[in-house]
């Protein structure tokens, strides 16, 4: 088992004991819920006549459900308005800190936590969201859990849960231009696989993700999952406490002296013991897309299509199977491949950094004609900064629609969503079968630069050509 690792640190300072099933009893030190998955587990809590331990620990906010249109009250979908007045009606009841529509810090959980600061490193974090994996990027062990285990964490503030072993991820080297971080996470889902972190917490490190923004490893960590990783963090370093440095909830004066003291101590040792090492050089990464079912199934912009029979024999009944879903051919480019919407946003893309990224290709351009194309910012502190620096006016001139803060077409429990056998270029996390809202829809993955890209040409292409200073 791993030794010295920040994982483990975390874990150890956080056991409160251990189970008879051998699990450990873990601490969690923030607890983020959202209107889906908590109505349940507080209905579970309240059928015990328990009461939430901690509700200080605990911070919600509405995501998944909201309209990104208008977000008039009552909601059109009458479901979905009951998900917002329960959560709503459970946070009054308890005193936990909500977040709601119009307070100016509304967005994605996993936008929000972060940029307000409630995020810090060496914490645990959980959330009924399986890409809470995303707080990782600032050295804390967050894990995405079930409806049960909220009612678990609000009833006693811990989890029960068996220690993971870690994977050491090192990416190395200087990223070609147009490359970026969800390039580089769907580039390691694809050689490692979408089971390839099962058992494992992955720690990203090397000279590539060291010279990365905070935001760039939240797109990293957000990712872990789709690999099968249950938690993926980065070590905390300059980077991260520049980052948090007078946000609202970060240490103040002579306390935050003391909090970037201690986490000084909580990387991983020098002298480590992993499980396992990976080691990818960055100047081999491309511009990468998915053209399959699975976040694993990727090739660079340049790559043709793999044919099932050049593939693991695990691996050729899947790629057969998507092949048909998709309408692709074995051993064709993607280049070229018609879209129908173009979505930027979701709580892998949707900070001002990718909504900058995203801009820089569409200004002076126009969405091509047919394609609907939209901007979905990840909070509603997002969605003001961007309108601060007119990014919003960029996207509404090439025809793009500047939409309020949510989940969006990421995973459609909302009205953005994919109409029949409708092609999508999201810059999204996941591109299952009717993923996006509609049962034979189809979704190709790429950062948001190259969904911008795509929005103005009508089709797949490569980023490259279109990033200023290029023809």
């Amino acid at each position: 088992m791993s030794k010295g690792t920040l994982f483990d640190k975390v874990w150890d300072l956080h056991t409160v004991g251990t189970l008879s099933s051998g699990q450990t009893q873990l601490f969690i030190g923030l607890h983020l819920v959202h209107e889906v998955t908590s109505p349940q587990a507080f209905a579970m809590v309240r059928e015990r006549q328990l009461t939430v331990m901690y509700p200080q620990l605990t911070v919600a906010t509405v995501d998944h459900i909201v309209p990104t249109e208008s977000q008039a009250r009552p909601f059109a979908d009458p479901l979905a308005e009951a998900m917002m007045q329960s959560l709503e009606q459970n946070c009054r009841d308890h005193g936990i800190r909500f977040h709601n529509i119009g307070s100016g810090s509304q967005g994605i959980v996993h936008v929000i936590a972060p940029e307000q600061g409630l995020t810090q490193p060496g914490l645990t974090i959980a959330c009924g969201d399986s890409h809470t994996s995303t707080h990782g990027a600032f050295g804390a062990i967050a894990f995405g859990i079930g409806t049960s285990q909220v009612r678990d964490v609000l009833a006693s503030q811990t989890l029960a849960l068996e220690k993971l072993k870690v994977r050491r991820v090192e990416v190395n080297g200087q990223l070609p231009s147009g490359v970026y971080a969800k390039d580089v996470v769907l580039h390691i889902i694809r050689k490692l696989g979408v089971k390839g972190g099962v058992g494992y917490a992955y720690e990203y490190a090397g000279t590539t993700i060291d010279a990365m923004s905070m935001e760039e490893r939240m797109t990293l960590c957000n990712m872990s999952i789709e690999g099968g990783a249950r938690c993926g963090y980065v070590n905390p370093d300059q980077t991260t406490y520049d980052y948090l440095q007078g946000r609202d909830h970060a240490p103040q004066g002579a306390s935050w002296d003391q909090a970037v003291a201690w986490w000084q101590t909580l990387g991983s040792d020098a002298d480590a013991e992993y499980d396992d090492v990976v080691v990818f050089n960055a100047a081999e990464i491309a511009p990468t897309v998915t053209w399959g079912i699975t976040p694993g199934q990727g090739v660079g912009i340049d790559e043709t299509l793999p044919t099932p029979e050049s593939l693991p024999d695990e691996e050729q009944v899947l790629a057969q199977d998507a092949f048909a879903y998709m309408d692709l051919i074995p051993g064709q480019s993607l280049k070229g491949t018609a879209i129908d919407v173009c979505f930027i946003g979701s709580c892998t893309n949707g900070r001002i950094s990718d909504l900058r990224e995203a801009a820089l290709v569409v200004e002076g351009r126009t969405v091509a004609e047919g394609v609907k194309a939209f901007v979905v910012p990840g909070s509603e502190r997002v969605k003001q900064q961007a309108e601060a620096e007119g990014l919003d006016q960029i996207f509404t001139a090439a025809g793009f629609e500047w939409r309020e803060a949510g989940c969006s077409m990421c995973l459609a429990m909302n009205p953005d969503k994919l109409q029949g056998r409708q092609i999508s270029a999201s810059s999204s996390n996941r591109n299952f079968k009717g993923r996006q809202g509609s049962a034979s829809g189809r979704t190709l993955l790429m950062s948001p630069a190259m969904v911008a890209a795509a929005a103005v040409a009508g089709q797949v292409t490569d980023v490259r050509e279109y990033l200023p200073g290029q023809a």
